[in-house]
């Protein structure tokens, strides 16, 4: 069984930052992906950034490119997202998900509310 739970998530003028942090619990292998995905109001849930074993492979989302940089801990068992930049329309809820070769597991959220 894997537990994942976010934190970091507040509220943000325009062009500021956040930090979110995202720890794993239970059976973590560091040879599996971990990503970020945000879900806005009306709106589906999407990919924000990923990276894949051993922290080599990063992807994001066009919309986040040169404002957002994930990284993983794997002594950690933690996957963050630098977030910088923060307009009005990165305003969602942050989840955070570990899939292995057998399920997708995801985080209860956090809250990023962009507003002046």
């Amino acid at each position: 069984q894997v537990q994942l739970v976010e934190s970091g998530g507040g509220l943000v003028q325009p062009g500021g930052s956040l930090t979110l942090s995202c720890i794993a619990s239970g059976s973590i292998s560091s040879i599996y992906p971990m990503g970020w995905y945000r879900q806005a109001p009306g709106k589906q849930r999407e990919l924000v950034a990923r990276i894949r074993s051993g922290g080599r492979t990063t992807t994001y989302a066009d919309s986040v490119k040169g404002r957002f940089t994930i990284s993983r801990d794997n002594a950690k068992n933690t996957v963050y997202l630098q977030m910088n930049n923060l307009q009005a329309e990165d305003t969602a809820v942050y989840y955070c998900k570990y899939n292995d070769y057998l399920n997708d597991y995801w985080g209860q959220g956090t809250q990023v509310t962009v507003s002046s």
